[in-house]
């Protein structure tokens, strides 16, 4: 028999600069797959340091890169018992988003990168979050999110979507055709490259919003 069990975890998460008066926006920021939070969050170290404050929440399932057992990675989701890891992923965000508290004052922005494009759009859409930007790098777009699943955003939103192109995970085709469904569920995104491949590349967000 498959039996399921409720109890209580504790997860880390890490975060950078310090929030103040003077923080102007606050980043929520979702590693891709083999990634962990605490070296996710230094790609973001070029970003003024007294304006921007950044919150990398960390994919609870880990495991070794390869064979020396020396390396760890984390992944958010897989393909097995998605509805119920998703629902204790959000739960986890919820309660990291709390623990913050980020000021009004702030513009905040969500952003995923790879893998955390699922999570970072999954959970905006469940909990109806009205971020000042979404910002969405080498990630596809979860097949069961839909147009009235985002129909509570403002206008004021700003959703980008930024590709490298020599990313090898994605072809030609499938981008173009990704990029019609996409706009149809978000229709103020824009579209943007760089010239790297899979990757993060922080200048493109130097004016995200």
């Amino acid at each position: 028999m498959h039996k399921e069990v409720v109890y209580q975890s504790t997860n880390t998460y890490d975060t950078l600069n310090k929030l103040t008066e003077k923080t102007k926006t606050v980043w929520l920021v979702f590693h891709g797959i083999g990634y962990l939070s605490r070296y996710f969050i230094r790609l973001f170290q070029s970003l003024d340091p007294e304006e921007n404050y950044i919150i990398a929440p960390q994919a609870p399932a880990k495991y070794y890169k390869n064979n020396d057992y020396k390396r760890v990675g984390a992944s958010w989701l897989t393909k097995e018992n998605t509805k119920t890891e998703t629902k204790n992923i959000l739960n986890y965000i919820d309660a990291v988003v709390e623990m913050e508290k980020i000021p009004s004052h702030t513009k905040f922005v969500v952003l995923g990168y790879s893998q955390g494009v699922s999570i970072a759009s999954r959970w905006i859409a469940s909990r109806r979050i009205q971020p000042a930007g979404l910002v969405m790098i080498s990630g596809g777009f979860p097949k069961e999110l839909q147009k009235e699943h985002f129909s509570f955003l403002s206008g004021t939103t700003k959703v980008t979507h930024i590709l490298g192109e020599n990313d090898p995970y994605f072809e030609i085709e499938k981008v173009n055709a990704e990029k019609i469904r996409v706009k149809n569920i978000l229709p103020q995104i824009e579209f943007r490259t760089h010239r790297g491949g899979h990757e993060l590349n922080i200048e493109t967000l130097t004016d995200i919003i």
